[in-house]
């Protein structure tokens, strides 16, 4: 396992001018106690580490532990290193490591019970739309049935969605799309303002949807368009440029054109996911 780093925490009208294509440039409190188990023999606990402290400690023992559970380095039914066991090896409070516990479960990738310690659970039970259940999975080689399947819930999602907000939007969520779509070109989607920017224009989308069990997938959609934006990249710069596609769902719910915003943000989804598969096929 690789060390943990303290910072790297869990929580998650007109088209103008300016707007024309561009390339691009490139968790609950602790319990008093949770059972205490030994490591299984083919799961070592990592090297000693320095000490940190509160919130940022324990974020980065749940990244860390989350990280290896959708990797596939703990698979479901295997144990968990007990709190002991583990905050020897890495030098860390038992409290830390019972705090990250405690997020693991909230998003139901573990359970700990008396007797049977800290079990990683089957896979169904995952939160995988969780923001951070997302940034795990793309720490390394996210699973492309994984991938496949994000890409399916955004296509039965952002189409309708889309459609939604052509006939509801109001002058200022067009603003907030035109703004974040400014700023996509200006920074690019090879930098993190860029994509912020990208997840502010899918978040402006939806809320103007004016539905509320909508709005609420907003983190999640945000997050894995995020993700996978970076994700496709990560050996070089983008296969091309997707802002365009960005710009004809903006176009379409400006004029008010329900069956133009859906089939644009469908065409803008279904090229996202080729752009992905051919950068994990590489």
């Amino acid at each position: 396992m690789t060390n943990i780093n303290p910072d790297q925490t869990s929580t998650s009208s007109d088209t103008p001018a300016e707007l024309a294509p561009a390339t691009q440039s490139d968790a609950a409190p602790p319990s008093d106690s949770l059972p205490v188990d030994t490591p299984p023999a083919d799961i070592a606990p990592a090297p000693r580490l320095p000490r940190g402290t509160g919130r940022r400690l324990h974020g980065a023992i749940a990244h860390k532990l989350g990280t290896a559970i959708l990797s596939g380095e703990y698979l479901p039914g295997d144990t968990l290193s007990g709190e002991v066991a583990f905050s020897e090896a890495l030098d860390v409070s038992r409290s830390a490591y019972r705090e990250a516990v405690q997020v693991l479960m909230a998003k139901g990738l573990v359970e700990s019970r008396p007797k049977t310690g800290t079990r990683v659970l089957p896979r169904s039970r995952w939160n995988l739309l969780d923001p951070d259940v997302l940034a795990w999975a793309f720490a390394g080689e996210p699973d492309i049935d994984f991938v496949r399947g994000l890409f399916e819930l955004r296509a039965i999602v952002e189409p309708a969605a889309a459609a939604l907000a052509a006939e509801r939007r109001d002058r200022a969520d067009l603003t907030v799309m035109k703004e974040s779509l400014a700023a996509m070109r200006r920074h690019t989607l090879a930098t993190e303002a860029g994509r912020a920017a990208d997840r502010e224009f899918h978040n402006a989308v939806l809320q103007a949807t004016r539905n509320d069990a909508l709005v609420v997938l907003s983190a999640s959609i945000g997050a894995a368009v995020s993700w996978t934006t970076q994700f496709k990249q990560r050996t070089r710069s983008l296969p091309r440029n997707p802002i365009p596609d960005h710009v004809r769902v903006y176009e379409a719910i400006a004029a008010g054109d329900p069956v133009a915003a859906n089939a644009a943000m469908r065409k803008l989804v279904d090229l996202a996911l080729d752009d992905t598969q051919v950068a994990m096929t590489r």
